[in-house]
């Protein structure tokens, strides 16, 4: 089995996502990540790095029936633009 030290992201764009998150869906959920994500290591880098979610149909992630609803993609493009724009001014 192999396995990684967990590693923070960046406190300030955390923020940020949650704003956009916020202003896009009314309200944002936070949560660890177990997986294994790229964002890891470019986090563990030195690299400002924030992950976002989008709800899957029925929970289920990593897998080959994985799903979202349409809507639910679409919120994710408005709030990764908004996050964008925030990340832009930020930097």
């Amino acid at each position: 089995m192999w396995q990684i030290e967990p590693v923070l992201f960046n406190q300030e764009l955390i923020s940020l996502c949650a704003e956009a998150i916020t202003e896009t869906c009314g309200k944002v959920h936070r949560l660890p990540s177990g997986p294994l994500h790229d964002a890891a290591e470019v986090a563990r880098a030195g690299v400002p790095t924030v992950m976002m979610f989008v709800q899957s149909l029925h929970g289920i992630s990593h897998n080959k029936i994985e799903d979202t609803k349409e809507e639910h993609l679409e919120l994710c493009v408005s709030v990764i633009d908004k996050l964008a724009e925030k990340t832009m001014k930020w930097f």
